[in-house]
């Protein structure tokens, strides 16, 4: 019977065939301990049950290198003879776990956790670790923009591209040449963004009124004046008026006079304190266009006279209706009292037009029809008709202004003849040759006051004067 149960338990053992109890002893390192050692004792071992020794002894080996947890030298070395001899036995049940050990197998480190301990599934940083505030991102999936506070929406104005600059501020300028508010031009340059094209605005302005009347270019003097400091500084001016200097040449194509009119341009602007005063001086000597060097004689000039910039304010005259209203009757006086000694009819026209009053034109009218009442002889009456013609046809004169000029005379006949005793005889023949040369309407003419003639009858009437 105990043969039976020996041959029973070292059958298999010598076959290489173990149960699974067997294996999980084998695992725990205690597996046939007892009869190991009992075997060892005898000195009957077989080559399957040394092998089996030795391996478990390395596994036990291998699990207690796992557990610790330093990492010195001495474990460089000894993993490097463990894994040397288990490449040498591919058959070992830990072979495979060794290969996919996710841990360091080159032995360096001080075996501390990773990232001093903040790092690793669920950690949220080390310890007294404080976060700053970060600013959400707009392209995050999770961003909320009503969750962001009150928003501020600012307007981004795009520059303005040289190549629509100047069919941006051509508008400006003309309007303005409308109106004259510089208030409205400061704000709509506030709105638009010039960018470092901010001075051609300037020269811009000025090559337009070189073109228009005189009163386009005071005004064009009072705006450049009114934006110094606030839409444009001293070196944007002066920017401008040095590309104007440059561009000489090809202004005197269209306004022959724009060397003069460029001085006085820069001799206003230094006078209103937008260019400064050391403006010319940095041009002394260094001028090759003679175009040039004419504007800035002519600056020097009026500069340099007597009071000579009290008297820049009135460089280009009091333009149209901002002046006073006896300073253009006395022009006009001025104007007709030249005519009839020139007799020059395209003078006293151009003369006409310089004052841009056409509301005020009936001024003449009325000051022409008085002078020829005042005057003896025939020639300033056929001198004034001859004018009052020319004036109609060439529409300087409009119907209105010449029915008010006339009008105002009719009223003032009767005082008029306190001092000109043939002056109802004079006006009478004065309409019927206006009406002649087609000057008035027949309306008008018939409206001209008739002197009424008185007689006495004879004495047997009592004396009643009839009329």
């Amino acid at each position: 019977m105990a043969t039976e149960i020996e041959a029973w338990t070292t059958g298999p053992q010598n076959d290489g065939v173990f149960s699974v109890e067997q294996k999980q002893d084998e695992e725990d390192g205690s597996f046939g301990s007892e009869d190991l050692n009992e075997l060892e004792v005898n000195g009957n071992w077989t080559p399957q049950e040394k092998a089996l020794h030795e391996a478990r002894l390395k596994a036990k080996a291998k699990r207690r290198l796992r557990k610790s947890s330093s990492r010195d030298s001495n474990r460089e070395s000894f993993s490097d003879s463990v894994s040397g001899e288990l490449s040498t036995d591919p058959n070992s049940p830990k072979g495979k776990n060794a290969v996919n050990d996710r841990k360091s197998r080159t032995g360096k480190g001080r075996g501390l956790p990773k990232k001093g301990g903040a790092g690793g599934k669920g950690v949220w940083g080390a310890a007294g670790m404080v976060y700053e505030v970060e600013e959400p991102d707009a392209r995050d999936p999770n961003y909320d923009e009503s969750a962001q506070g009150d928003t501020v929406y600012a307007t981004v104005v795009p520059e303005v591209d040289e190549r629509e600059l100047e069919k941006t501020i051509n508008p400006i300028v003309q309007e303005y040449f409308e109106h004259g508010d510089t208030k409205e031009v400061e704000m709509l340059l506030k709105e638009l963004n010039l960018g470092h094209h901010k001075f051609e605005f300037s020269s811009l302005a000025v090559s337009l009124s070189l073109e228009g009347k005189a009163s386009h270019r005071e005004l064009t003097s009072r705006l450049l004046s009114d934006l110094s400091g606030k839409v444009l500084s001293e070196k944007d001016m002066s920017r401008a008026f040095d590309k104007m200097l440059k561009e000489l040449p090809d202004l005197i194509l269209d306004t022959p006079e724009a060397p003069q009119m460029l001085g006085q341009f820069i001799a206003r602007a230094i006078a209103d304190h937008a260019l400064p005063m050391s403006f010319l001086d940095c041009y002394r000597g260094k001028v090759d266009c003679d175009h040039a060097r004419a504007a800035l004689d002519r600056a020097s000039v009026l500069l340099s006279m007597k009071r000579g910039i009290m008297r820049l304010d009135n460089v280009w005259g009091v333009g149209g209706g901002q002046r006073p209203v006896k300073h253009l009757i006395k022009e006009m006086n001025l104007l007709l009292k030249e005519y009839l000694v020139s007799g020059e009819l395209t003078e006293a026209e151009h003369c006409l037009r310089d004052l841009e009053v056409p509301h005020f034109h009936h001024e003449l009218v009325y000051e022409a029809v008085v002078m020829v009442l005042e005057s003896t002889g025939e020639t300033a009456l056929q001198m004034m008709v001859k004018l009052l013609k020319v004036f109609w046809q060439t529409g300087l004169i409009t119907l209105d202004q010449m029915n008010r000029g006339f009008q105002r005379v009719y009223d003032e006949l009767p005082e008029i003849n306190l001092d000109v005793p043939h002056a109802q005889s004079i006006m009478e023949t004065f309409v019927d040759l206006c009406y002649q040369e087609s000057v008035i309407t027949k309306h008008l003419r018939d409206s001209c006051p008739t002197r009424g003639r008185k007689r006495f009858v004879s004495e047997g009437d009592g004396g009643i004067v009839k009329s």
